[in-house]
């Protein structure tokens, strides 16, 4: 089979590119850094979301499903640097050329990755090919048009480009019986950084990745690439996969498989 990656990201303020473009005094702590930052995003435009470069790339987690099996895997600081990250990630594609699969990743996650790729000079030849590499049919279906398939941002496909109908993940997922996100959500993620809970940070990511898997897996039912037997047979996989891992003792795949049912 063609490998199928799901990923998704999470992110934190850039504290020390902050620093540097406001020239801020170096006894400001990190949290007041970034509380500066998120009072000059809301003075702008009324949010304190800030732009995708400065957004530094916490954790990447990712399922890999393949002739191997079914992974749920990641690629998280404190272990690596962020450049280190994102790097391996595109390494994995540059391996595999899989089927890459996101929630909004055309509009945050691969942005975010792009800019902070350059920043860090990782490289990812396969990623960017549109057609002029070793892969003349990328010139057809590659990873950056955003019409093209081997990246499907499933948000942004199921709401017809159109952003007013875009839907969240949590809600979908629940509506389809999956268990939709547990334990946080994006907006506590920076707390969470602050408060040491990176691992807590990366259980997240992971069970986000999952759900998109599984809503990934109902839309191929729904588009005809799955037999309804097929469907089944693949949602039974991942649910002994994360079985085995919650009998291992990792206490998100045991929560995902309670709330799953």
């Amino acid at each position: 089979m063609t490998p199928t990656v799901v990923f998704d990201i999470e992110t934190i303020p850039d504290v020390a590119g902050l620093r540097a473009l406001h020239e801020l005094p170096a006894e400001l702590s990190d949290s007041e850094v970034a509380e500066y930052a998120f009072q000059k995003q809301r003075a702008k435009n009324g949010s304190d979301f800030l732009p995708h470069h400065l957004q530094r790339v916490a954790v990447i987690s990712f399922v890999l499903r393949s002739d191997e099996g079914f992974k749920v895997v990641s690629l998280a600081e404190p272990k690596h640097g962020e450049g280190e990250i994102i790097q391996m990630f595109f390494k994995g594609i540059e391996k595999y050329t899989p089927q890459l699969v996101s929630w909004n990743g055309g509009g945050f996650d691969l942005p975010v990755l792009h800019y902070r790729g350059l920043i860090h000079g990782v490289t990812a030849p396969r990623y960017w090919d549109m057609g002029e590499g070793t892969r003349s049919d990328f010139k057809w279906n590659n990873y950056i048009s955003r019409y093209h398939s081997r990246h499907l941002d499933l948000m942004d496909l199921l709401a017809m480009y159109q952003p007013r109908a875009s839907a969240p993940l949590d809600d979908l997922a629940k509506l389809m019986g999956f268990p939709g996100k547990l334990g946080m959500d994006g907006s506590a993620v920076w707390q969470g950084w602050l408060d040491g809970k990176i691992d807590d940070i990366r259980d997240y990511c992971e069970t986000d990745v999952v759900n998109t898997y599984l809503v990934y897996l109902r839309f191929q039912l729904m588009r005809g690439a799955l037999t309804a037997a097929e469907y089944e047979d693949e949602v039974a996989v991942v649910k002994d996969a994360l079985t085995t891992l919650a009998q291992t003792g990792q206490v998100h795949w045991q929560r995902f498989i309670a709330a799953w049912g």
